[in-house]
């Protein structure tokens, strides 16, 4: 009887601790559904010209929310490692409403700047549901709860693929553009209810001995280096994943002149995946370990970034020229050959490349399909009859025409792969965390999300510095490509250290 008695209680814990989980994911995803209205509410508002702001103060507006939530995270952590997330998290969600709410009635640039710092609390649910999910699961499922916990990062699909098109409706199609006025309260409703629910339906627990810890006590893991290395990975695969989710809208929108709702879409492409893999991020970082998981992360996100580097050109460029195998005197110039008359009185002819045809149509330009990159070259001629040349003269320049197109469907496949990866990333992040810091997971797990978060404030900003001065889109893969190397470098000279002290004999056979 006590054994069915204990295998029942078992039962319920379990179910219990699933349905926190799911609530935890919910409220999650809501949370960063309303994170990241500022990507496409700004690009909106530029686009249709409510307002005349720059790349870099977009850059400003779409990242200032994210500062919010990247800082408010190390004491949200820790709250909830103190008080339990069900009241931290159902407390966050009403008040997140607030500012949101608010939205509606902003019309200057540092009124949006104001309301965007007030919304930006509901990035913070993330730290909140990482420490509360990770008390209720066993060591060897805490990497797939937490995986699937994060797949609320599909919040930012939802936003990039559903808020253009209901702003499109409350719009009527622009015929009417103060409607946007009732997106911002759409949001706060849903953050309202989804907090009535959650504090409705959840239930208190702490971690170990969490109660009596001081301050000083909790903040202890800090002073671990493990701890920020944690965070620059997180920087690079949930502070880029941010950043990608709101930028790529107006990335779109100007380098390739979709519509907003279509840039919507296609950036639902780079952030969706990302949502939903990351629970297979943390099966995967259970079974193969994180830091396996985390060499293919960083290794396919340098490809990906390296290959979208490479803007849309159209380049004239220096090619084989033709130089005087003799000196002489030039005698005859037409378009396919240049005649030198030697002092000899014998004549050599050169033959020149002619141009043939063009590189691109107007068709194809305004199509877009073309894939693998175009060149065509000829030679034109430098000298004039009459004219003395030298030996080794250059008598033709060479020509080179090449023409890429940087085709949006292959951008969106990458941008799609790398947002996969990321996703898979942060899955492997936090895996380490309860690994390494089991009873510390709110204040670790916090430090490293404000590190991401900061990155995704950071980089937004950087993306339009870095637009306004060399003019390139493409300017941000730059960026991102240097980022993800330091994190790959930095990783693989940890494990090597690690392995020598380790394992010497092992290290050395190795390399």
């Amino acid at each position: 009887m006590s054994d069915k008695m204990n295998e029942d209680v078992m039962q319920a814990e379990k179910r219990q601790a699933w349905w926190i989980l799911g609530m935890n994911t919910f409220a999650f995803t809501v949370c960063f559904a309303a994170w990241m209205l500022n990507g496409v509410l700004i690009t909106f508002f530029v686009d249709n010209g409510i307002h005349s702001w720059g790349p870099s103060e977009m850059g400003w507006l779409i990242g200032i929310p994210v500062l919010t939530g990247a800082i408010f995270r190390l004491p949200l952590g820790i709250a909830t490692d103190k008080y339990g997330g069900r009241i931290v998290f159902g407390l966050l969600l009403l008040f997140s409403a607030i500012p949101m709410f608010l939205v509606s009635y902003c019309n200057s640039y540092w009124e949006f700047f104001a309301a965007g710092l007030g919304f930006g609390f509901a990035g913070t649910g993330f730290a909140i549901g990482i420490a509360y999910t990770s008390v209720w699961f066993p060591k060897h499922q805490q990497g797939t709860a937490l995986g699937i916990f994060g797949a609320g990062n599909a919040g930012a699909a939802l936003t990039s693929l559903g808020a253009p098109q209901v702003l499109n409706w409350l719009t009527d199609n622009g015929q009417n553009l103060e409607g946007w006025r009732h997106l911002p309260k759409i949001y706060a409703a849903m953050l309202v209810i989804t907090g009535v629910l959650y504090l409705l339906t959840t239930t208190k627990r702490l971690p170990p001995g969490s109660a009596t810890k001081t301050l000083l006590e909790r903040l202890q893991p800090l002073k671990s280096m493990r701890v920020w290395r944690f965070g620059l990975y997180y920087f690079f695969v949930f502070g880029g994943f941010v950043a990608l989710a709101q930028w790529l809208v107006p990335y779109y929108v100007n380098a390739y002149a979709t519509t907003v709702a279509l840039a919507g879409a296609l950036a639902a492409c780079n952030s969706l995946p990302s949502g939903v893999i990351r629970a297979a991020g943390g099966w995967m970082s259970d079974v193969f370990g994180a830091r396996t998981v985390m060499y293919w992360v960083l290794g396919t996100s340098l490809a990906c970034c390296v290959l979208l580097i490479v803007p849309q050109m159209d380049i004239r460029s220096r090619g084989s020229g033709v130089m005087a195998k003799a000196a002489g005197r030039i005698v005859g110039v037409t378009e396919g050959e240049i005649v030198v008359e030697a002092k000899t009185g014998q004549q050599r002819m050169y033959e020149l490349k002619l141009k043939e045809g063009v590189l691109v149509t107007a068709e194809e330009r305004e199509k877009g399909l073309l894939v693998l990159p175009r060149s065509m070259s000829w030679q034109e001629s430098v000298v004039d009859v009459g004219q003395e040349v030298k030996k080794k003269e250059l008598l033709a320049r060479g020509v080179t025409q090449i023409f890429f197109q940087a085709n949006i469907w292959v951008f969106t496949v990458l941008s799609l792969i790398l947002g996969a990866v990321m996703g898979i990333g942060m899955a492997a992040v936090y895996k380490h965390i309860p690994d390494y810091f089991p009873a510390d997971v709110g204040v670790v797990g916090g430090i490293v999300g404000v590190l991401g978060g900061l990155g995704g404030f950071i980089c937004p900003v950087i993306f339009g510095y870095l637009l306004k001065s060399t003019g390139l889109w493409t300017s941000c893969w730059m960026f991102l490509a240097i980022l993800v190397t330091v994190c790959l470098a930095w990783m693989h000279i940890v494990i090597q250290r690690m392995l020598r002290a380790k394992a010497p004999d092992l290290a050395h056979q190795i390399e």
